[in-house]
């Protein structure tokens, strides 16, 4: 058997996980590492999170933990057997191996076993099937760790089983092809014919967790192979995307923001044509209010504010910013700035600080204009002719001109 003695796995052993790790040996309950983190150890990464296995129940564990003094975190864990302890300041979240019983297709009813084997078997992919025991020792049932070295992604057993589990694995095949694959288009047929086949099933899971999923897949790699796969195996219009999705734009703008690290709406956008796009993936996916924002803004603004002509490319977009009346204008055009691939203007507006116009009403009262409707015109005026000198003019320069007016 492999053992791991990767610098990322020793730096598990906090203080924390060595007193769990004591009280479950001086109860002989098996404890280790499972899913995702140990994919992640295996990858040379450190997890960002990580889940523990037992052979221990949920009474088990709470009366271990109890008795030890042990400070149990109340979540809604407990009837698909997770606890979570708490220990030196860190949280400890520890589930019961299971077996699902019944499965609709989203959610499961569980019961508990001490077969690692039979708990392995139920999750979705090769690649987040394994376990790490904390001697370093890998239980591996379903050559995930081949499958990861060959950078191959593959459900556990059958796809079609795994996928009527749970539809919403038809979008996580895609997000962990995205962060795991080396290349587009390397996957194994039947999988892809398992997937067209219940790819309806996505229809009946909630916006929320197809949201989830389909951000990380439009940050991923391979994004455009990806999305164009969706339209093909017929995922599309049950997750919220239009019919007839513009994958032209969608390939040319999946190139442009490849390192500019885009919001996963700006992405988006490219495949909508209109704002009514927008708002149907709204009502499907139930968005925040700024994604929506921020998809409406670009489709409005994607073709007429572009680059000038001439030795100030980035006018157009300070004009907007300075006329904008809305938040977070900025942080908008940076996005745009990426959809469009402008990688040089990104940087040189990230740079720009918005200039404050340096004339207030009480500069005109001093000069005699005294009405308050002929300072409202003259302040418009002058914040025009600061406006065409690319706001270079100052306090001097605007209120000579003022005379000039």
């Amino acid at each position: 058997a492999m053992r791991l003695q990767a610098p990322q796995f020793q730096a598990l052993f906090t203080p924390g996980l060595r007193s769990v790790a004591e009280l479950f040996e001086k109860k002989n309950y098996e404890l280790r590492i499972a899913g995702g983190a140990v994919r992640d150890l295996l990858s040379g990464e450190t997890p960002q999170d990580i889940d523990f296995a037992t052979t221990a129940t949920p009474a088990e564990m709470k009366e271990m933990f109890t008795a030890a003094g042990v400070r149990l975190i109340n979540n809604k864990g407990e009837k698909h057997g997770t606890i979570t302890a708490r220990l030196h300041e860190q949280n400890f979240e520890i589930t019961t191996l299971r077996i699902d019983v019944v499965t609709d297709g989203r959610h499961a009813e569980v019961e508990f076993t001490t077969d690692w084997h039979k708990d392995a078997e139920r999750r979705d992919l090769t690649v987040n099937s394994m376990f790490l025991g904390l001697d370093g020792t890998l239980y591996d049932f379903f050559n995930g760790y081949e499958d990861l070295k060959s950078k191959k992604i593959r459900f556990v057993g059958k796809a079609a089983e795994r996928i009527q589990e749970d539809y919403l694995r038809i979008l996580r095949y895609f997000r962990f092809y995205g962060r795991i694959a080396e290349k587009p288009g390397d996957h194994e047929p039947n999988t892809l014919q398992a997937i067209k086949e219940n790819a309806k099933g996505l229809a009946g899971i909630s916006g929320e967790r197809i949201w989830v999923e389909l951000k990380k897949i439009l940050l991923g790699n391979h994004v455009n192979h990806l999305v164009q796969l969706m339209y093909e195996l017929d995922i599309a219009q049950y997750i919220g995307l239009p019919l007839d999705g513009n994958l032209e734009e969608f390939a040319r703008v999946s190139k442009n923001i490849q390192n500019l690290s885009p919001k996963p709406m700006t992405v988006l956008t490219s495949l909508f044509k209109g704002k009514d796009d927008v708002t149907n993936l709204d009502l499907r996916l139930k968005i925040s209010k700024e994604e929506k924002n921020l998809g409406l803004f670009l489709v409005k603004h994607r073709q007429e504010l572009t680059r000038a002509q001439g030795p100030e490319p980035l006018r157009p977009y300070q004009d907007f910013l300075m006329d904008s009346r809305e938040a977070n204008t900025n942080s908008k055009i940076f996005e745009l700035l990426k959809y469009q691939g402008e990688e040089q203007l990104l940087k040189e507006m990230q740079e720009w600080t918005v200039p404050c116009f340096p004339v207030s009403g009480h500069d005109l009262r001093k000069m005699g204009v005294s009405s308050g409707k002929e300072i409202g015109t003259a302040l418009q005026q002058l914040r025009e002719e600061w406006k065409k000198s690319g706001y270079h003019m100052d306090k001097e320069e605007l209120l000579s001109c003022l005379k000039k007016l």
